[in-house]
């Protein structure tokens, strides 16, 4: 089981990423078109996009690993790359590498030293990831997951404050995802920030307080969960839909037609006065639930156009 979080690192900024315009070009390919995000301190940020998004390539521009075409990115107020930066990030992007023939404890532990940690770092990652029974184990026999929960725990070194992690459940089953949604969400609640890129929406939905949509390198959209969601609705199933529509309107709510009944725009608490003008109309009413879109079907519905 990974264990929970109970040590705050410190924060002394609001903003603890920023970009403005940042862009980047391979040869003819622009794979990110002038991004402007914002990530906060202590918050979880869900960066999602379809493969080949740009995600990655603005991660990887993010820690200093490729520079910028042109626009500007800062990390804790300083350049990507900039040591006193890199000190206090924390980062997994894309498949974690590590020897093969060493067992995951020494692996971290080779990191460790680099950064001039104690071994004590070690088995307080290792614990944290739920890998400290196979620590002993060579990475190269680890299962797909492990790998990533050991690259987790790679990124957790040192109690860094901020997280950067791309698709960081990639590999697990429910019960390992479960797990990891569990870390980071302490991780959050101790004052940590966590920059996450995702495919998996129903997690994102979960756990994010914001989330920036990137499609074909573009930002469409960056605001909190429920911004993008919106408002809850109300859905009726009830024929002949013309008198449906009549009753809806002459009670004083906003009524279209929608695929399988009419959508109304009004909350829970109208329904009781719906069902009643619905039923004294004379029309047979089915269903009357409330409907709110979820993230999933909102970032469909926005990559979907850019697509087309």
């Amino acid at each position: 089981m990974i264990a929970s979080i109970s040590e705050p690192p410190a924060t002394t900024t609001t903003e603890i990423v920023r970009t403005d315009a940042l862009t980047k070009k391979f040869g003819d390919n622009l794979a990110v078109d002038a991004v402007g995000l914002t990530v906060r301190a202590g918050e979880i940020y869900g960066f999602l996009g379809p493969n080949g998004a740009g995600k990655t390539t603005t991660l990887r521009m993010l820690v200093g690993l490729i520079k910028p075409t042109s626009g500007s990115a800062r990390v804790f107020g300083r350049a990507p790359g900039d040591p006193e930066a890199l000190a206090r990030l924390g980062v997994l992007i894309e498949s974690p590498g590590f020897f093969p023939y060493l067992s995951g404890r020494d692996n971290l532990r080779a990191m460790a030293r680099y950064r001039r940690l104690p071994d004590s770092a070690v088995e307080e990652a290792l614990e944290r990831v739920g890998l400290r029974a196979r620590g002993a184990d060579k990475f190269r026999t680890y299962s797909h997951g492990m790998k990533q929960r050991l690259g987790v725990g790679c990124a957790l070194l040192g109690s860094p404050d901020l997280l950067i992690l791309d698709e960081p459940t990639n590999g697990f089953d429910p019960a390992g995802m479960a797990e990891m949604r569990e870390l980071i969400t302490d991780l959050a609640a101790a004052g940590h920030t966590i920059l996450l890129s995702s495919h998996l929406l129903g997690e994102v939905q979960e756990i994010c307080d914001r989330v920036g949509v990137i499609s074909g390198g573009k930002l469409l959209a960056e605001s909190t969960v429920a911004e993008m969601r919106g408002h809850a609705t109300l859905f009726v199933r009830a024929e002949p839909a013309t008198v449906v529509l009549e009753a809806v309107r002459a009670a004083g709510g906003t009524a279209t037609p929608a695929p399988g009944g009419i959508r109304i725009d009004a909350g829970a608490e109208a329904a009781p006065l719906i069902a009643r003008a619905i039923v004294e109309a004379g029309a047979q009413l089915h269903e009357l639930r409330t409907d709110e879109r979820s993230l999933e079907e909102v970032f469909f519905e926005m990559t979907a156009q850019v697509a087309r």
